[in-house]
């Protein structure tokens, strides 16, 4: 099954991105995807979880492949946890290639994963967790339609620094469809950049220059993701609850 979406499709989890799992483990993506875990597993490791994987496949568990529409893997997204009684699930994803952070690639990603939950899935609600610090998908969370559930405080560890877990829900009556999102998203976003753009030529009479600090960038640190989210395509659904 191929999710085709605006910036990017949501393919079967192949043999181009286990690949690339060793580096995207070992590169920020991991830090945000596993609420500040750095772990650096070696290429040994990486492997044996991957064979782990094709021995003991994890139920209930739906893994895509985030590409984009030149083809180029740049991602893992994932379903887990599934409550069938209650209809219910857990998303959770990382970009792991830094050059295409903050170019709304995940949102995207989000929004076809969201879409394949309700309408093929036929889920009531899904929900994630992030670190309170993972501004990027606290931003992405309020565009996409999402409601802050629930505050861990300090639940986690993230370079020496305690953290709060934020949990965020969305229940399918709140869902309005990926195409109706997608336009309030494209619109907000081609409202930042005319406003960064007019505040560039307002003040360009002067020596400083704002865009380097608020005109929106592919380069933007951070990966969407959850506190469940895919450490590559291996860690959907291996620990507490962690795009």
């Amino acid at each position: 099954m191929i999710l085709e979406g605006v910036l990017v499709d949501l393919v079967p989890c192949d043999q181009r991105f286990q690949a690339l799992e060793h580096r995207w483990e070992n590169n920020e993506s991991a830090f945000w995807g596993d609420a500040g875990n750095r772990q650096f597993p070696s290429r040994q490791v990486i492997q044996r979880r991957q064979e782990g994987r094709l021995e003991r496949p994890v139920l209930r568990t739906v893994i895509f492949g985030i590409q984009t529409k030149g083809g180029v893997p740049i991602g893992v997204f994932g379903i887990g946890d599934f409550e069938p009684q209650h209809r219910l699930a857990m998303l959770g994803a990382a970009i792991g290639e830094p050059a295409y952070w903050g170019g709304g690639y995940g949102t995207d990603a989000l929004l076809l994963v969201v879409d394949y939950a309700f309408d093929w899935l036929d889920l009531r609600r899904v929900w994630l967790q992030t670190m309170s610090s993972n501004v990027r998908v606290i931003r992405q969370m309020a565009k996409v339609g999402f409601t802050l559930e629930g505050r861990q405080r300090q639940a986690t560890l993230a370079d020496g620094i305690r953290q709060d877990m934020l949990c965020f829900g969305l229940l399918r009556e709140e869902w309005p469809g990926r195409e109706s999102i997608g336009r309030a998203v494209g619109s907000a976003r081609k409202s930042d950049s005319a406003r960064v753009t007019r505040c560039f030529w307002k003040e360009s009479w002067l020596t400083w220059c704002p865009t380097a600090s608020v005109s929106p960038s592919r380069s933007t640190a951070g990966a969407t993701t959850s506190r469940h989210s895919g450490r590559a395509s291996a860690t959907v659904c291996r620990s507490r609850g962690r795009a």
